[in-house]
């Protein structure tokens, strides 16, 4: 069984599965090594981001990849909590690759190589009536 978003321990959980099961997952996941090097990001992300087949393995992903996410309300909570310890924070994000009106929900969780993961919960998108 795959875990959900709100899994308690989602990195331990995303951890244990598959390359395949983490494509599977219907949220984005992305994870990163202690420099900020992009080690996983899972097709979910890639389609639902707009960031499509670009190259993103072994890319900073804030530099690279996700620029607009290199801010202080983004990667700065990151990096805070980072160097406040264990990192497991959750907080929403107005702003997307493909939709910049789009609310993202993220959890960013510590790794167990030394970096982190970064997971990303759309709202479906509201058509107008």
């Amino acid at each position: 069984m795959l875990p959900d978003f709100e899994t308690l321990d989602l990195a331990g959980a995303v951890e244990a599965l598959s390359r395949e099961d983490i494509d599977r997952l219907p949220f984005g996941v992305i994870g990163l090594d202690p420099d900020g090097l992009v080690r996983v990001y899972n097709k979910t992300e890639a389609q639902q981001s707009g960031y499509q087949d670009r190259p993103s393995h072994g890319r900073l992903f804030f530099v690279d990849v996700a620029p607009c996410m290199n801010n202080g309300y983004f990667k700065g909570r990151i990096d805070k909590a980072l160097k406040a310890g264990t990192l497991d924070i959750s907080f929403s994000f107005v702003g997307d690759f493909d939709d910049r009106d789009r609310e993202l929900f993220v959890r960013a969780q510590s790794a167990s190589n030394g970096g982190y993961w970064i997971f990303i919960h759309r709202e479906p998108v509201r058509l107008a009536a």
